[in-house]
């Protein structure tokens, strides 16, 4: 999120997830280029929706996209971690190899849901600690 614009209820939550879980402050800004300088993929299943309207360009050829994303990751990448938040995210867990990667399911970070278990999930830990039993530098959160 560029600076100024206001930080969407859910990434609010997942900030204040990885503060809970690891201790990291809650950043001031919505900006994740940090992450993304540590490879970290933030994505929805469907990129695109009109104001207001979640999920109003389901069926638009997305859900197709973000398999073949998750499918080409799956299939070159070892030893990666999948964050699957939300039913829609988590019908993606048939794509990866388990064997291959770690994938760990919560509830969707949304005002809405996170408190059904998007809370609590120790997602960003967890997956620091795989990351390093395999020898992978850890995400500084």
């Amino acid at each position: 999120m560029p600076d100024g614009v206001p930080i969407p209820g859910s990434l609010q939550n997942i900030f204040r997830e990885v503060h809970d879980d690891t201790g990291h402050p809650v950043p001031a800004s919505g900006r994740l280029e940090r992450w993304v300088a540590q490879g970290v993929l933030s994505m929805n299943t469907i990129f695109t929706t009109r104001a207001f309207r979640s999920g109003s360009h389901r069926g638009r050829g997305w859900e197709e996209f973000s398999d073949a994303v998750i499918r080409r990751l799956n299939e070159r990448r070892d030893h990666l971690v999948f964050l699957l938040w939300g039913a829609a995210a988590q019908q993606k867990a048939a794509l990866i190899d388990p064997e291959r990667h770690l994938v760990l399911t919560a509830a969707h970070p949304s005002p809405r849901s996170a408190d059904r278990g998007f809370f609590g999930c120790r997602h960003f830990s967890r997956a620091n600690a795989y990351l390093r039993a395999h020898g992978i530098p850890e995400i500084e959160w």
